[in-house]
């Protein structure tokens, strides 16, 4: 199957207008000129690699769209897997956490867990090729346990190590976390001081923590688990991350720590929403500051993941290096990171996972494909000779 006529944006450059093709839902061939037998027309929209999203923390909120609101785990699944589609994600890591009692229920170890399976168990009916991200706050006595057995399993393809200890890392600024929290839970800040207050008494209260990370560690490196640190704020724990075998800083706070990993070899990763606004929510270092500095790697969803396409068009736009450099903050650069040998990039002999996406007054994605098949589609897609009657029909096609 050819898709002629597009903007094809390879690892070190961009095809004006080209075509590429697919065989056995790889990439075959790809060429710097349009073809007259293709399947899909482009009418030159953009050609990119599918996004590979190493951290996205939306499972929670479609299982527990309000609070004490439940649905099915498989509802929220699903509903999940279409939204990450239309984002043109390929591949999903997701983000769940493990945590001490006080983070509440919904991270649970319980909860948690029986997310992993429902997940893990659906993996063959689902849209999006979806792994687990398993993150552990190094303040959780009984991380070990639950990290072995899950690894044993084959459940977890990375984990981060965390600790959100207000005080240091992502909420080292007490007051602004304090309004923070006030605001997100809707009430005052006395109250929402007293939280803090309660959440920095118990830390000393759940094990030791170095013996938690170095553990963790230890067991990820043993059952061939990738590892990331997390909310680094200075280059002594980058350092000790470093040493324990992390390959990814997740969302530096400083620049001076995103420095450390770059200069360690580790790949900095930070989220769309941080690029595409142009600020962190927290009020830490900004996703563009770092791009601009040569200090950013790999863009994540975080919490919202249709942030991904016009954070890297916004992006592409800066400095050097234009869309090809940008896009793969997400795409080629997590797959590296988390060796992912066969996907990333718009190359022959990789997997056609393809975005088709456009420019605009805002970025619009207009359909995505996973191993040559179209598994999202907003109707706009032409074939080469006449319009896409249906949805339906141009499956058909493709298939």
């Amino acid at each position: 199957m050819w898709l002629s006529n597009f903007e094809i944006v390879l690892a070190d450059r961009v095809i004006e207008k080209g075509a590429l093709r697919i065989d056995g839902g790889l990439i075959a061939e790809i060429r710097e000129t349009p073809v007259d037998e293709g399947e899909i027309d482009g009418g030159g929209r953009l050609l990119l690699p599918g996004f590979v999203d190493m951290h996205g923390d939306m499972i929670e909120k479609e299982i527990e769209p309000r609070a004490n609101v439940h649905m099915p785990f498989e509802l929220g699944i699903y509903d999940l897997d279409k939204k990450l589609a239309s984002c043109g994600i390929t591949t999903a890591y997701a983000a769940l956490a493990f945590t001490p009692a006080t983070y509440g229920k919904t991270r649970s170890v319980e909860h948690t867990t029986a997310i992993i399976e429902a997940l893990t168990a659906m993996r063959g009916e689902l849209l999006v090729d979806h792994r687990v991200h398993a993150r552990f706050e190094v303040t959780f006595s009984s991380a070990l346990a639950i990290a072995e057995q899950l690894m044993t399993s084959g459940s977890l393809s990375l984990i981060s190590l965390m600790d959100h200890t207000p005080g240091q890392g992502q909420y080292r600024d007490i007051e602004k976390h304090v309004a923070h929290l006030a605001k997100e839970r809707k009430i005052d800040e006395a109250k929402a001081a007293e939280l803090v207050r309660q959440r920095m008494a118990d830390r000393d209260g759940h094990g030791d923590a170095f013996d938690i990370v170095t553990g963790l560690a230890s067991l990820a490196r043993r059952h061939d688990v990738a590892i990331a640190s997390h909310d680094d704020d200075s280059v002594e724990k980058v350092s000790l991350l470093h040493r324990l075998g992390a390959v990814i800083s997740e969302f530096p706070i400083t620049t001076e720590a995103a420095a450390e990993a770059r200069r360690l070899g580790l790949a900095t990763a930070m989220g769309a929403p941080n690029a595409l606004r142009g600020l962190s929510y927290s009020g830490n270092l900004s996703a563009r500051q770092a791009y601009d500095e040569g200090l950013l790697d790999i863009l994540a969803s975080d919490y919202h993941p249709s942030a991904m396409l016009p954070a890297v068009i916004v992006l592409g736009a800066r400095g050097e290096g234009g869309l090809a450099r940008s896009v793969a903050l997400a795409s080629a650069n997590p797959a590296k990171a988390l060796g992912l040998n066969d996907r990333g990039r718009i190359a022959e002999g990789l997997r056609a996972d393809l975005v088709i996406a456009e420019r605009g007054r805002m970025p619009r994605l207009r359909g995505t494909l996973r191993g040559g098949k179209l598994i999202w589609s907003d109707g706009t897609l032409t074939t080469l000779a006449r319009p896409v009657a249906t949805l339906r029909h141009l499956e058909e096609v493709v298939q």
